[in-house]
């Protein structure tokens, strides 16, 4: 190793012995090319365009940039173990390498981009490349072995900064710093890594690992790299039916059972936005007609979970822990909002390479979500890059881009176990678990409390409440109580069960069906470390949501708990609360045993109806947390906000408990209170472990989760199944999924008159029409798909 030097001895050498040292040479000698013409594509990506500097939105940006660079210019002080001091590169994880070159690369920024008061800096040009030695020298270079624990950051997080950095200072850069550059990421990232579609390289990480290929081909004029970042891709398009991908219902999951849609599906689908637009109609354009099913994944994966501007955190996993660094200073740095602005942006990159249909739509989606999104608006969303903050203001200033409205409608996700339900003013999100999904996931000391988050916790917002789960709500949140779910009071210690989705149920029955309108869905639960056990069941309607619980026991010694409600108030709320008509306190730290209660509304929030009365207890409280609580790298600064508790106590090592109450988002006390007394609009046909079903007459609609076989009302079935029935006037809809995705087929029996079948999937064989329909159902795709049947009414 060379010996240390100075920061001024090294910062010196190297801006006065430039041309000796090779590190700001003359323009090489070698003529423009394609290569030239797509490393000027990435830059142009990196800088972003069509932006106004002496904006005020942008000059504020980029002084900021400017000052971040200066910091981090002044503080180089290299030596033999480091290049900064608080960055030694022989720290666990080896993520001090991969933060120098982070630095480095803001660095460049600022040299490359106008109004940052070091825009076209020399000395600033000497000193990245001297840093960028630096590294390579003592680490990232062919002869140093990284630990296999580095991985991530020697094949994805290095190479990535490293490589846009050599494409903003390029000119000044050498053509034997470039060859040495570009071999050590062929060193650290190997072909290995695309001999097969396994391990760490599937899903997200293989998109990664093709960007640094692709990249690292264009940089180093190498056609063999440009093409295997190319066609490293195509493992990645087809649908799968098991493990990391994309499924056909719209499912992601990575870490073999973990639904990622928002985290690790937005790293995957930013990527490709990348690869796609620097290689349109270049010689190594993406040809593989697989790359539709990439495109169509923003409309049926994506959006789904996107409700204005919200990415819903049942699909982000570990992410949601990260609200706050130990070094943010942006109190909402990676709220639900701000990783929903991160998949925007990768969505609109993504036009770039799409059709102009597609990039037409996507746009409309976009502006809707940000004119929509009051929480945090664009502009104030700190952490979003300059160029990316250029392309989305772009898309919100065009006015021939008409927005789009949230839809309206029901999805069933079966191969995550997932849910949502939209309509006109508000949104759910359904997250269960099962022995193909995990409780949760809980890895490198993230999401350290995130035990209960898939045992049925039923997200829901308002257009005007936005900000129910972005407000500190994960660290101040009781864990033990999260909206909806069915939880042994059992104290569970952080990362509970193991890493990286290791814990789940051993039940097989989590799934739902639908119309598209409306759906059903249910659970067989289970406790993590626990022996809880129980079935719960909900049905998405037009106005509300029916939730019903049965067969709920436990022998832990604790207490068991299903949550109604938990509802972040914020920092002082005191939105009031109403029982049957009477207004609570106000005040934190009231409770009270609600004996006999029909309905319940929050004040801006919405309203609950227990059908024929029930006994429910109700706390406000306040809880502080920190995000180091839950997160090994979270910040310390502690957080206090006020809660809206409602729960069903079901006692100590209780038998066959259960509950049943209607949700009404956003209803007031009107609404809830004329719901309550027409109580002929719901019939609780069953309720126990062995079914769940409901009647609305008023909406045509009939709906049972049978847990075995047996008869409810008018439908029978042989085995386990979701079912819903829909009538309109002569016309009726039958809709039947196997949640436990392991039987071949289902006998299903309507006792109805049916004079004939109308429409029916291929899956669907009709074994009687007349007085009752008969059918058999073919689920040897084991998919917990949804078979749709219509058919005229007798």
């Amino acid at each position: 190793m060379p010996s240390p030097l100075s920061r001024r001895r090294f910062l010196g050498a190297a801006a006065g012995s430039a041309l000796t040292l090779g590190l700001v040479p003359a323009p090489p000698a070698f003529a423009a090319d394609e290569y030239d013409s797509l490393r000027g594509r990435w830059r142009a990506l990196l800088l972003g365009s069509g932006f106004d500097p002496a904006d005020p939105l942008f000059a504020s940006r980029l002084s900021e940039l400017g000052a971040a660079a200066a910091g981090h210019r002044a503080s180089m002080a290299p030596s033999s173990g480091s290049l900064w001091p608080d960055q030694p590169y022989s720290s666990v994880g080896g993520d001090p390498v991969t933060g120098s070159y982070s630095r480095l690369k803001t660095m460049a920024l600022a040299y490359s981009q106008p109004g940052t008061g070091l825009t076209g800096d020399a000395g600033l040009a000497a000193d990245i490349a001297a840093g960028l030695d630096h590294i390579h020298e003592r680490v990232y270079n062919t002869s140093f072995t990284m630990p296999s624990s580095w991985w991530w950051n020697a094949e994805i997080g290095s190479p990535q900064a490293l490589l846009d950095t050599c494409v903003l200072m390029y000119d000044t850069l050498s053509a034997t710093q470039i060859a040495g550059y570009c071999a050590a990421i062929d060193h650290f990232l190997t072909d290995a890594e695309f001999a097969s579609y396994s391990g760490h390289s599937t899903g997200a990480n293989r998109v990664d690992f093709c960007r640094v290929a692709a990249l690292r081909g264009v940089v180093g004029k190498n056609a063999a790299k440009v093409a295997q970042g190319r066609d490293g891709l195509s493992p990645v398009f087809p649908y799968v039916t098991s493990g990391d991908g994309f499924y056909a219902d719209g499912s992601f999951i990575q870490h073999t059972r973990i639904p990622y849609t928002g985290s690790y599906g937005a790293v995957l689908i930013s990527g490709l936005a990348w690869v796609f637009a620097l290689l349109k109609n270049s010689t190594w354009d993406i040809t593989d007609p697989g790359k539709q099913v990439m495109l169509d994944a923003v409309e049926d994966s994506f959006a789904p979970f996107l409700y204005n501007g919200v990415l819903m955190d049942g699909v982000c996993g570990r992410a949601s822990s990260r609200g706050l660094s130990a070094s943010a200073t942006n109190g909402f740095a990676s709220s639900d909002h701000v990783r929903g602005q991160g998949l925007m942006a990768g969505i609109v990159m993504l036009g770039t390479g799409a059709g102009s249909a597609e990039q037409a739509r996507w746009k409309g989606l976009v502006k809707g979500w940000l004119q929509r999104d009051y929480f945090l608006p664009l502009t104030s969303n700190a952490g979003m890059d300059i160029a990316s903050l250029a392309r989305m203001k772009a898309v919100l200033d065009d006015g021939a881009v008409v927005p789009v409205a949230e839809p309206t409608g029901h999805r069933t996700f079966a191969g995550m176990d997932r849910a949502t339900h939209r309509r006109s003013a508000w949104a759910a999100s359904l997250s269960m678990c099962s022995a193909r999904t995990a409780f949760y996931e809980f890895g490198n000391q993230e999401n350290k409390r995130g035990w209960h988050t898939n045992s049925g916790m039923l997200y829901w917002w308002k257009s005007t409440t936005l900000g129910q789960f972005s407000d500190a709500f994960w660290p101040t949140v009781d864990p033990y109580r999260l909206p909806g779910t069915t939880v042994s009071r059992k104290t569970l210690a952080d990362g509970a069960g193991g890493d990286f989705g290791a814990p789940r149920p051993s039940s097989t029955w989590a799934g739902g069906t639908t119309d598209g309108t409306f759906g059903v869905s249910g659970m067989d639960i289970r406790g993590l470390q626990s022996t809880l056990a129980g079935r719960k069941s909900w049905f998405f309607l037009d106005d509300a949501i029916v939730c019903l619980g049965a067969g709920i026991g436990c022998t832990d010694g604790t207490g068991v708990e299903s949550i109604v409600d938990n509802r972040n108030l914020g920092a002082s709320g005191t939105h009031t609360f109403t029982v049957d008509g009477a207004v609570q306190s106000s005040a934190p730290g009231w409770s009270a045993t609600l004996s006999g209660a029909v309905w319940a509304t929050l004040g801006g929030m919405g309203g609950y109806v227990f059908p024929g009365g029930a006994t429910v207890k109700a706390l406000r409280s306040e809880r502080a947390g920190k995000w180091s609580d839950i997160n090994g790298g979270g910040s310390t600064t502690p957080f206090t906000r006020r809660y809206l508790t409602l729960w069903f106590d079901h006692g100590t090592d209780p038998s066959g408990g259960g509950y049943a109450y209607i949700l009404m988002p956003g209803a007031d006390t009107t609404a809830t209170a004329a719901r309550a007394a027409d109580t002929g609009w719901l019939t609780v046909l069953a309720n126990t472990g062995n079914h769940q079903a409901v009647k609305v007459p008023s909406l045509g609609c009939t709906a049972v989760n049978f847990y075995g076989t047996g008869t409810v009302e008018r439908l029978t079935s042989n085995g386990p199944a979701s079912v819903m029935t829909r009538e309109n006037g002569t016309t009726g809809t039958l809709c039947v999924a196997n949640p436990t995705q392991q039987s071949a087929g289902l006998d299903i029996t309507w006792n109805r008159p049916v004079s004939a079948v109308t429409a029916k999937d291929p899956t669907v064989t009709v074994l009687s029409t007349g007085s009752s329909l008969r059918l058999r159902i073919d689920t040897s795709a084991r998919n917990g798909a949804t078979h749709k049947i219509t058919v005229s009414l007798g």
